[in-house]
């Protein structure tokens, strides 16, 4: 395999967003990810305390979402979700910009609501996703100034999408594609390497999780966490078992002759 398991599970925050999740089900993707060994669950705010208590000892961090999935919420009131959630033991916070100030090309208000975020986080000890909403933007050139400007807020990661950015097409229908290869690499491209790419959106599969990484980004939101990870374990079984039969029949071969 290209890569190792540990490598590929620890790039997964397993994403325990959808709005009707109970707490039942808060508890049992919480038992997944540390069954599976990932980097983190993104939970919302309120969870925060029961997804620390649930994963203590796990090696599984907690992350969760502020001013999600749309950005909309004031600045203060997106420092001070921060500050709860820090406090209910998250390490790690994934934030969403305001998007409309962006298309408007407001830059001094995205930056300090990004900044906001990531000072009240670094004082706890956290780290900071900044979430563009990337299916929202039209053209590279925001994108570029967004990667920018995060890095100089202080943002530890840039991050295409909420997988919640669900937009309206001129059919009445609503889709969205999140982590695009183009949106991955151009992000990449424009910011340091102090500064981390997280992909999310529409990475479902083992081989979209190992592209992401092949990209150079070192975080991807998941749900189908289980099989991207079950398909690993069994590609890896299945290269030891052709590399077991082809030792066997090179020791063979030398003893025939």
């Amino acid at each position: 395999m290209k890569y190792t398991y540990e490598e590929l599970a620890k790039m997964i925050d397993h994403s325990l967003l959808h709005p009707t999740m109970t707490d039942r089900e808060l508890e049992e993707g919480c038992k997944l990810a540390a069954k599976y060994g990932v980097a983190s669950v993104c939970i919302k705010p309120y969870a925060a305390r029961r997804a620390a208590e649930l994963l203590k000892g796990t090696g599984v961090n907690v992350g969760c979402v502020i001013g999600f999935p749309h950005g909309n919420a004031c600045t203060e009131s997106k420092r001070y979700e921060t500050e709860l959630a820090c406090r209910d033991g998250a390490v790690e916070i994934d934030m969403v910009i305001n998007i409309g100030k962006a298309l408007g090309g407001d830059w001094d208000y995205v930056e300090r609501d990004v900044r906001a975020v990531c000072d009240e986080a670094h004082r706890h000890g956290a780290k900071v996703k900044v979430i563009f909403e990337n299916d929202y933007l039209p053209d590279d050139a925001i994108k570029i100034k967004l990667c920018q400007l995060c890095e100089r807020a202080g943002a530890d990661w840039v991050k295409t999408s909420s997988g919640y950015g669900f937009v309206k097409q001129k059919d009445g229908g609503y889709n969205y594609k999140g982590a695009t290869e183009h949106d991955l690499a151009l992000m990449r491209a424009n910011v340091s390497a102090k500064v981390q790419v997280k992909a999310a959106g529409g990475v479902r599969d083992l081989d979209g999780l190992i592209r992401v990484r092949d990209l150079g980004a070192t975080r991807c939101g998941a749900t189908a966490t289980a099989a991207m990870l079950d398909d690993y374990r069994r590609r890896e079984a299945a290269e030891k078992a052709g590399q077991q039969v082809a030792g066997q029949g090179g020791k063979l071969g030398a003893g025939g002759y």
